[in-house]
C-alpha cells in the first residue's frame, strides 16, 4: 500500500526517492466488490467486514452476507486510514464532493 503524498521536490528522510521501493507480489490476488462494511475490534485488533448489501436502500430484511474480513492491528489501520484519505481527497479535488448520505444524492438528481 503506497501512502506517498509528498511532492518530487521535497528532499528528506521520507521523500519517495529515498524510500525503498517494496514489490508485490498479486499473482494470487482475489479481488470482491462490497457495498457494506463493517468495522468492529478489540483492544488490540481491528476487524473490517466487508459484503454485499442486496437491498442498499433502507433497512435491509434479510442478514447481509460478509464475504471477506480482514483483521489488522491498529497501526496498520491508521496507515489505511491515511492511504484512503489522501486516495479520497484526491478524488474529490478531480470530480467534485463525495455524497455519502443516500437521501441528499437522491434528491440532488
Amino acid at each position: 500500500m503506497s501512502t506517498d503524498i509528498q511532492k518530487p521536490e521535497e528532499n528528506n528522510e521520507n521523500s519517495p526517492q529515498n524510500r525503498p521501493q517494496i514489490q508485490i507480489d498479486d499473482d494470487n490476488v482475489n479481488a470482491a466488490y462490497a457495498n457494506f462494511c463493517r468495522v468492529t475490534g478489540t483492544p488490540e485488533e481491528l476487524i473490517i467486514d466487508f459484503g454485499l448489501n442486496p437491498q442498499p436502500m433502507g433497512v435491509p430484511t434479510a442478514p447481509i452476507p460478509v464475504n471477506q474480513r480482514i483483521v489488522t492491528n491498529f497501526y496498520t489501520a491508521k496507515r489505511l486510514l491515511h492511504a484512503l484519505s489522501m486516495t479520497i481527497q484526491r478524488h474529490e479535488a478531480a470530480f467534485g464532493t463525495l455524497e455519502t448520505d443516500v437521501q441528499k444524492r437522491l434528491r440532488h438528481q
